[in-house]
């Protein structure tokens, strides 16, 4: 896929829990992994109705403000009684300022009165090698489980406290990263990115 090595690459995110993930799944590829903010890069909007254009129009700002390959993800949950919502608007669901908080109570308070509390997570990636990229790179993955009225856990971020694992009876929240980077959306992903990039 890539001629040259791909030696550096910016992520186009200023997500914490994100960047954390991301940087341990592609530690064995020994790349020089940046967050965008190292180059004073702003989160842009997302304006699309899909992960896929939400992920490449942050890529391809990230590498045409650092001159560097770039990495995105656009990711969310998806919930069967709210017809797939609240999907892309995932980080905005309550409204801006972002907040875990307030996007996971109005999760739960639009659930109330729901039997059906099946979800899933999706995760978009997009690599690309220059701004322009032609052929960008683009790999995906889901992760299925069920939305619970009552968090538990202190890890992750975004819905993880309230996302439950049947297999697991965990929520995944309680999952170690280690664990939850093996059979996440992102971890599935990336998975494949790594492939493609070998």
């Amino acid at each position: 896929m890539f001629n040259n090595p791909l030696k550096q690459l910016v992520i186009a995110s200023n997500n914490q829990g994100k960047l954390q993930e991301i940087k341990s799944l592609l530690a064995p590829l020994k790349i020089v992994v940046s967050p965008q903010s190292d180059f004073n890069i702003q989160e842009i909007a997302e304006p699309y109705h899909t992960f896929v254009e939400n992920a490449l129009a942050k890529a391809r700002h990230a590498s045409q403000q650092s001159g560097l390959p770039a990495l995105a993800d656009d990711s969310g949950i998806c919930v069967s009684a709210l017809d797939g919502a609240p999907g892309v608007m995932s980080a905005r669901f309550a409204g801006e300022p972002k907040s875990d908080q307030r996007n996971n109570q109005k999760l739960i308070e639009t659930l109330k009165n729901q039997s059906n509390r099946s979800a899933y997570y999706y995760c978009i990636i997009v690599l690309i090698r220059q701004a322009n990229d032609p052929q960008p790179i683009i790999v995906d993955g889901s992760w299925h489980g069920e939305i619970i009225m009552q968090p538990r856990g202190e890890g992750g971020f975004g819905y993880d406290p309230y996302f439950y694992l049947p297999t697991f009876n965990k929520t995944a929240a309680e999952l170690s990263a280690e664990e939850k980077n093996k059979i996440s959306h992102r971890g599935k992903a990336l998975a494949r990115l790594v492939e493609s990039i070998r």
